[in-house]
């Protein structure tokens, strides 16, 4: 079986996949967000790399936007970036 890939040729990556990274990412920016210290910066520098190349972008806000769109049931709130 061949991975999935979209009109531009992309792999795209499993929404499985997305959605732990996702959720993840959220995670640690709210742990960050609260306790305010270098701790988890690692980890949250390992998952938005791993958004980006699961997702084909360069930076992980539009990383987690293209994210959204691929996930099944999502509500995208902002999709400015994805018309660039």
């Amino acid at each position: 079986m061949e991975p999935k890939t979209e009109e531009t040729g992309m792999l795209m990556a499993h929404p499985a996949v997305l959605r732990k990274l996702v959720d993840e990412y959220e995670a640690l920016q709210a742990v960050d967000a609260e306790r305010g210290n270098a701790e988890p910066r690692e980890r949250i520098s390992e998952v938005a790399c791993a958004l980006c190349i699961s997702t084909g972008t360069s930076d992980v806000d539009a990383a987690l936007i293209a994210a959204y769109h691929q996930l099944p049931g999502a509500q995208v709130h902002d999709d400015s970036l994805l018309g660039l």
